[in-house]
């Protein structure tokens, strides 16, 4: 536990000055890859987390799958590990807490939790989702983990929920409950509008996570908003199990290996996992 403290002191320092990147892991190979590439820390993605078990994205884990592959994560790196455990595995506070013990035990020092109650909506109102968050940083102390790193996903760009007009307005008050409750950061995926982004981080008392794929700005740009935490999601898992797809396609067609060219020789990637 000294040891998980700590790493949730580095984990949290990360977002308190600056800018820093969080490729997405989805087991422990990835993640050994991630810390190869000199990232200061590794956080799961759920989308590859369920489609490494064969399921779609979308609350479709179960606790015990998550916290599996949160434990085989931590075990095969030394950096912090931050967990998404989506919608909390459950509704009520209880389950929330449950889940943020589980991971902790597992080893994780943080955690993403989201405020949708199902994929698309609709979000739990701001009262709601900030006695979940409550529950959470409540359990991380219980836990022996006062220290766990909650970032709260707030899920009305990404969805689109409400009018257009009215969103940035809404992730504001969504921050400030959130804040209030004890969340350390504000994840707003599907926002990567410059101006939007720019009045957010002014206005937010929270640092501001965002997620970013292929055309999304760059980190530079991004960072002269004032976002703290660049997430890549989904992404790099997307990417891999597509070029699985396109390799064997191409090998079962044309009979050619071209789309695997380029890759890490055997020794980089083997010796990735020398612990």
């Amino acid at each position: 536990m000294v040891d998980q403290s700590a790493k949730a002191a580095a984990f949290r320092a990360l977002h308190e000055d600056g800018t820093f990147v969080l490729p997405n892991a989805w087991d422990a190979g990835s993640a050994a890859m991630i810390e190869a590439a000199g990232a200061p820390a590794v956080a799961t993605t759920s989308a590859g987390v369920s489609w490494a078990q064969g399921r779609p994205d979308g609350q479709n884990l179960s606790r015990d799958e998550m916290v599996a592959a949160v434990a085989g994560i931590v075990s095969t790196v030394e950096l912090p590990v931050s967990a998404d455990v989506e919608g909390g595995y459950g509704e009520d506070p209880d389950a929330v807490a449950a889940t943020v013990r589980a991971v902790i035990g597992a080893g994780a020092v943080g955690i993403n939790l989201e405020d949708s109650r199902a994929p698309g909506g609709p979000l739990f109102d701001p009262a709601a989702q900030a006695a979940r968050i409550r529950a959470a940083r409540e359990a991380a102390a219980d836990a022996g983990l006062p220290g766990l790193v909650i970032n709260a996903r707030t899920d009305v760009f990404l969805f689109g929920i409400g009018e257009p007009d009215g969103r940035l307005e809404d992730v504001l008050a969504r921050a400030a409950a959130y804040t209030e409750a004890g969340a350390d950061s504000l994840f707003v995926p599907g926002l990567l509008d410059l101006d939007v982004l720019t009045t957010l981080t002014g206005k937010a008392s929270l640092p501001v996570n965002v997620m970013v794929g292929p055309g999304a700005p760059d980190v530079a740009t991004l960072r002269a908003t004032g976002v703290r935490r660049i997430s890549l999601g989904q992404a790099v898992s997307q990417a891999a199990y597509s070029l699985a797809r396109r390799a064997a396609a191409e090998a079962l067609t044309s009979g050619t290996y071209d789309s695997l060219a380029g890759a890490d020789d055997f020794g980089a990637i083997n010796g990735a996992f020398a612990r």
